[in-house]
């Protein structure tokens, strides 16, 4: 069955917050509770929240097998404009455990640069952490390099911030 990549619709929200919080379990336990309950909760309301450009799904068949938000700046993705990142983010890449390792994460970055691109923009920004190792080896073998200026302190917690430069993305 072929995969299509394609902006969400509406009444597909649920079945996006069922797809985040099932790829996103994974690091209940690589979390104490005390940090883990309020990101599981910020997880499921990004799919409610406003401020994404775009809701971009990988769909195979009627299921949703993976999601990306996309969002301009730092200000609409994080609510923060001290970061000054005034290029698009991607946010809260989740592929379905069941169909990960079949490229579903790369075809939604691959989007998200076209996207990018069209928009004339020569960077593309994304957050993630070392609990996410698996993420960050994609990362970085799509050309992702580290944006040390642009990382976050979430108290002991180092958020690595990650640039992809357009003009040199020769995966798309």
């Amino acid at each position: 069955m072929a995969l299509i990549i394609r902006d969400a619709l509406a009444e597909e929200r649920e079945q996006i917050r069922s797809l985040l919080l099932e790829a996103y379990g994974q690091y209940a336990d690589h979390l104490p509770a005390s940090r883990w309950v309020p990101y599981r909760d910020s997880i499921a309301a990004s799919v409610e929240g406003e401020g994404p450009a775009a809701r971009i799904v990988a769909v195979r068949g009627e299921e949703i097998i993976g999601s990306v938000l996309f969002f301009l700046d730092s200000d609409t993705a994080y609510g923060n404009p001290h970061l000054q990142i005034k290029a698009p983010i991607i946010r809260l890449l989740a592929v379905s455990p069941k169909y990960r390792g079949l490229g579903v994460a790369t075809e939604l970055i691959k989007e998200s640069v076209r996207r990018a691109r069209a928009l004339g923009e020569e960077t593309l920004h994304l957050h993630t952490s070392d609990m996410m190792a698996s993420a960050v080896r994609l990362y970085e073998r799509l050309g992702f390099v580290r944006d040390f200026d642009k990382e976050i302190r979430d108290g002991d917690h180092l958020v690595k911030s990650y640039k992809l430069l357009l003009k040199e993305a020769a995966f798309v």
